[in-house]
């Protein structure tokens, strides 16, 4: 009995060794270039630009007069990754300053086409 109760223990320290030996995870460390870490502080940006666009009144009332949730868009924005961000900015970007030929509406319309599109593809 004795015999049994001690390769129990032998078995049971083995498979726990076993675990803690092969089970860890492994860290590389590694040098990010300059232009990895801008473009990821440019993705930042541009979706903070993004939301803070949303977070207009005239751009959040026609969102809920058209049935959309401001809070549902800000969530897809957090959602997309960078390359998403990266196209909804440059978007953004050929759209009229000042809306000279472009309406709220329309620019509404054209964000949310966005952020569906990206979301689906």
């Amino acid at each position: 009995m004795d015999h049994l109760i001690d390769y129990l223990l032998y078995a049971l320290a083995a498979v726990l060794l076993f675990f803690i030996l092969f089970s860890g995870t492994v860290a590389y460390a590694g040098m990010i270039d300059t232009e990895r870490a801008l473009a990821s502080e440019q993705a930042v940006q541009e979706r903070e630009r993004a939301k803070a666009l949303l977070n207009r009144q005239d751009v959040a009332k026609q969102m809920q007069s058209m049935g959309v949730s401001p809070r549902d868009v800000q969530g897809r924005i957090d959602a997309m990754n960078d390359r998403e961000i990266r196209v909804l900015a440059g978007k953004l970007n050929s759209l009229p300053a000042a809306g000279a030929a472009i309406s709220n509406n329309d620019l509404i319309i054209i964000i949310l086409l966005i952020v569906l599109l990206v979301l689906v593809v």
